[in-house]
Formats: structure tokens, sequence, C-alpha cells
């Protein structure tokens, strides 16, 4: 392990606003059983309390990499609390360094396995979930997306009854696969749009208006999304792909919901949208070279 590395995993430690939990704090096993046991951790339902020390809304960033984006999300709405989540200590300590140096009250980071979200927040602690640029796990497990019905399944025990999830990806086969999942669970799609720097978003039943300055008109009952977050807000990555010329798609979907949730099946054609991916697949998903 690198020096670099080494210093950051050092100076994480310091960062009030990182919460670094050992494995061995949410999984242990059943006494007499060789299996597993995910165990809740004692932030849960806590985090208001005793990372924030308020009652205002909490939005997580799954998947948040070197956190800009939620702290971008956070400079912009002070009166909301933003959460990344990663696994990589080392991508998260520029978020947290960021946030530290900035002295930013309503931000916080949790290095964890998404897989094990749930162990970390309490029943409605959670109001929205932004899954950016996630992996599309393309030749992958199904189950292994993050707006696979698994996963689905897991944010509805910690969303508020009218918690939605944000998906932005340069992925069109994930795009459209998180599609086919809301279609065949008549999951609400609040607003989406396969090119939102050229054709722009879509609300279905709504008229945006022709003013989407900040501060400006929210998409419907939604809260507190407004058109100009959804574009003007971007990722490392985000940035990236725009300068290669790549399309970005976005989608919102309430996850209210009643009984387990219902893979797409043939609603979503893999095929078809795998040979679509093909041509414009950017490299931030393609394998490791090997040698």
């Amino acid at each position: 392990m690198g020096h670099g590395k080494l210093k950051k995993f050092a100076e994480n430690e310091t960062f009030r606003c990182l919460l670094q939990p050992d494995a061995s704090a949410v999984l242990a096993k059943e006494p007499g059983s060789k299996e597993l046991k995910l165990n809740d951790h004692p932030i849960k339902g806590n985090w208001g309390k005793e990372m924030f020390g308020n009652d205002h809304p909490i939005v997580l960033e799954l998947g948040c990499g070197k956190g800009d984006y939620t702290v971008a999300l956070a400079r912009r709405h002070p009166e909301i609390n933003y959460i990344g989540v990663d696994i990589k200590g080392a991508r998260l300590w520029k978020g947290a360094k960021e946030a530290t140096e900035a002295a930013m009250p309503n931000v916080a980071f949790l290095r964890t396995r998404i897989e094990f979200i749930e162990a970390f927040f309490g029943p409605g602690e959670v109001s929205e979930i932004w899954l950016t640029f996630s992996d599309p796990q393309l030749r992958g497990s199904e189950n292994a997306r993050l707006s696979s019905p698994l996963f689905l399944e897991r944010y509805r025990k910690f969303l508020k009854a009218d918690g939605v999830v944000h998906l932005k990806t340069d992925s069109r086969y994930l795009y459209e696969y998180t599609q086919a999942v809301c279609k065949v669970n008549d999951l609400r799609v609040l607003a989406c749009g396969t090119d939102i720097y050229g054709e722009g978003i879509h609300v279905p039943g709504w008229a945006p208006p022709s003013n989407t300055a900040e501060g400006g008109h929210g998409f419907g009952d939604m809260y507190p999304l407004t058109l100009d977050m959804v574009t003007q807000v971007q990722t490392f990555y985000e940035k990236m792909f725009l300068q290669m010329g790549l399309p970005i798609t976005y989608m919102v979907f309430r996850v209210a919901h009643e009984g387990p949730y219902r893979f797409p099946g043939e609603a979503f054609d893999h095929a078809y949208w795998l040979e679509a991916e093909g041509p414009r697949r950017s490299f931030s998903h393609q394998p490791a070279k090997k040698g």
C-alpha cells in the first residue's frame, strides 16, 4: 500500500464527519450457527441527534466515490443533511477533508458496503437516495445493481413513505433496466430523461416553467428537487463523460409499493440494451486489463 493511501487513512480517523465502522460491528454469527446476521449499528435512527444535531431531512448518495457530489449538494441546501456512502476510504478522504475544512455541519460520510446499508438507517430516517453513475453490472448479477428489487427492498426499510430514488448515469442499459423495474412494480416515475443536457428532463403531468433558476420551481409534489439541481451539480465522472460527448440519463421515482418487488423479467430486453451499450461503453465500467 502506498504512502499516500496510508496518510489518507490516518487522516480519516481525525474527521468527525466520517463514520468507519468495522464489519464486525454489524456482522455477527448466530449462536450455534455458521450463518452471519446483519445487526443494527448504534447510529441507526440517530443520525440527526448524534451526527448533525438537528432533525433536518437526510439525503444519501450511495457509491459516492470522492464525495464531490455530496458536498456540492450540501453547499446548495444547508437546510438538508447529506450523507455519502462508499467502501473506499481513500476516496472518501477527499470529501471528508473538504467538508471538515469548510466546517460544513450538514455533510457526513459512511464507509461501508452498500449491501449493509439497512444496518445504519432506521424506518423513515431518509428522505431521498441518489445513485450516481453506479456500476451497471452489464454481465454481473442482477441483484448487484443498485436499482434492483433486492436493493429497493433495503431502501424501503428506511425511506420515508414518500421517499424517492434518483438515478443519474451514463449507462443507457442501467437506465432502461430501472425503468423496467418501475414499470412492473407500478412505481411512480416523477421525472426522467435520456439526454438531460440535450433533450432535457420530462416531467409526467407537469409542464416545467421557463424560469428554472436556482431556488426556482420543484418537480410537482417533490421536495426539494429543482430542475437546475439535476444539471448544474455534476460528479467528477459526469463532467468527464460530458467532455467525451456522452449523453447523461436521469430519472427519479418513488419506492412506495405493496408486497415484494418483482424483477422485470421479459419487460427488460437485456440483449438489446447490452448490444446498444457496447459502442458507447465508457472506460469507467470496463474491466481492468490483464498483464
